[in-house]
């Protein structure tokens, strides 16, 4: 699909890569760009449509759909990290928070909008993965199940909306430079160029974005004898 003229919805776009997808999808040509997040008062980009949203709650997300009914684009972006061990005192409760926001929130967009992206033609939806859906880490294991789980999703997501013409891309992205990498001493992509890259995935229909090296890396480490969950 193409970005000019689309009308695109992106979640969690008050910060981070949410704010950098609603402004590149304007400087693509975007007609119109539906900016979501839980305070839509915390949205300060000039051009958007601010929507107040949960992607935890389905009330919430089915008020969405039924008041943008021109989508023809969904960015699941919103997540969230509460760096839990899976062995730890409240790891399962980590996981649980987790799962709501990165993998049922998606899941419960996708199906909301799947009606009106095809009353759109088609469409696109893009879910925002992470190098974590193949490989964990001992601080961010409850993460990264959950990245896990969303990536699945968006594989089952692409078989079942084929039908009525919604392409569905995965972004995969490795460290980038927000609130959820502060701290951490490692090279970060740029969100602005994340998005980029992301949405040139889209128009080019791809089926997955690979947004930097370490993703392209370990990706390709996946059929070798020493992949990269191996450790």
């Amino acid at each position: 699909m193409k970005l000019k003229n689309a009308v695109v919805f992106v979640t969690g776009a008050n910060r981070g890569l949410g704010r950098a997808f609603a402004q590149a999808a304007l400087v693509a040509g975007a007609a119109k760009v539906y900016a979501a997040a839980r305070d839509p008062a915390s949205i300060d980009i000039a051009g958007v449509v601010p929507i107040a949203l949960d992607v935890t709650d389905a009330a919430q997300v089915a008020a969405a759909a039924a008041q943008c009914t021109d989508v023809t684009l969904l960015i699941n972006n919103a997540g969230i990290s509460r760096q839990g061990r899976l062995l730890a005192d409240d790891g399962i409760a980590a996981a649980r928070a987790e799962l709501e926001t990165n993998f049922f929130g998606p899941w419960l967009l996708a199906r909301a909008f799947a009606p009106v992206l095809w009353g759109n033609g088609g469409g696109a939806v893009l879910n925002v993965l992470s190098v974590l859906s193949w490989v964990t880490l001992p601080g961010v294991a409850t993460y990264s199940a959950s990245k896990a789980a969303a990536w699945s999703l968006s594989n089952g997501l692409r078989n079942e909306l084929k039908a009525q013409g919604t392409q569905v891309t995965s972004l995969h992205v490795g460290y980038m430079d927000t609130d959820m990498t502060r701290g951490l001493d490692a090279p970060k992509a740029s969100p602005t160029d994340v998005a980029r890259l992301a949405l040139e995935g889209v128009e080019a229909g791809a089926f997955e974005v690979l947004a930097d090296d370490l993703s392209r890396q370990v990706k390709q480490s996946l059929s070798t004898p020493a992949p990269a969950y191996a450790g």
